[in-house]
C-alpha cells in the first residue's frame, strides 16, 4: 500500500549545518506523526521540508506516492499548514484572518462558516476587533480556527500547536485532531514533550 506522505533517505542542511540526514518517514491516513527534539534540531525545518515549502538537500518527499513538485496545483488544497507563529495581519480582524488563509490556501469559506469555526475556538465577540487586540493565546486560536473549516483536508501539519493554550482550549485542539484522525485523515506535529494525543495511532520521530 502506498504511503500518503514518505520521506525518502531525506537530508537538510541549513547555514552549512546538518540538521538530519537519512530520513524515512511511512505516514498513512488515520495515523498521527509526532516530531520531538531540542530547539535548533531541525523540527520546523522537517515541517516545511513535508510541506514542499523547502527542499530536502538529499532524498525526496512523496505525497501519494508522487514527488510534491508534480502535483503543485493539487497539493495546496489536500494540506493544511500552521505555523508555530500565528500568521495574523495585525489590523485585520480575527475573521478578516480566517478568511484570507482559508482563501490563500485554496478554499472558498462562507462568512457564516468562518464565524462559527471562530466561535468554536473560543472567541466570540471578538471576531471584528483588531487582531493587534488579542492575547497570545487568542491570536493562536486564531490560526487554529482554520482548522475547523478544513475537514477534507487529507493532512494537517502544525507546529507547536499546543503552546499559548490553556487547558480548555488544549482539549478543544486535542478533539479537532482526534477528528481529522477518526476521519482517515493524517496529521504532523511538534511538541517538545508528549501530548494526550499518544493513545491515538501514532509515530514518533525525535531528532
Amino acid at each position: 500500500m502506498t504511503a500518503a506522505l514518505a520521506l525518502n533517505r531525506v537530508a537538510c542542511v541549513r547555514g552549512g549545518r546538518t540538521l538530519f540526514s537519512g530520513l524515512d518517514v511511512r505516514l498513512e491516513g488515520g495515523q498521527l506523526l509526532r516530531v520531538a527534539g531540542a530547539n535548533g534540531a531541525g523540527k520546523t525545518s522537517l515541517l516545511r521540508l513535508m510541506c514542499g515549502l523547502l527542499a530536502p538537500s538529499e532524498g525526496e518527499v512523496l505525497w501519494r506516492g508522487q514527488p510534491l513538485a508534480a502535483q503543485r496545483e493539487t497539493w495546496g488544497r489536500e494540506l493544511v499548514y500552521l505555523g508555530h507563529a500565528a500568521a495574523l495581519k495585525d489590523d485585520l480582524s480575527p475573521l478578516d484572518n480566517l478568511q484570507t488563509a482559508c482563501t490563500l490556501g485554496g478554499q472558498d469559506v462562507a462568512r457564516a462558516d468562518a464565524l462559527q469555526a471562530l466561535a468554536d475556538a473560543g472567541l466570540r465577540g471578538f471576531e471584528r476587533s483588531t487582531a493587534r487586540r488579542l492575547s497570545q493565546g487568542q491570536r493562536r486560536r486564531c490560526g487554529l480556527a482554520r482548522l475547523v473549516l478544513a475537514r477534507s483536508a487529507p493532512l494537517w501539519v502544525l507546529d507547536e500547536p499546543f503552546n499559548a493554550l490553556d487547558s480548555a482550549a488544549t482539549a478543544w485542539l486535542e478533539g479537532l485532531v482526534r477528528g481529522q484522525l477518526r476521519r482517515g485523515g493524517a496529521v504532523v506535529l511538534t511538541s517538545h514533550q508528549g501530548v494526550a494525543l499518544d493513545d491515538a495511532v501514532h509515530q514518533v520521530l525525535t531528532l
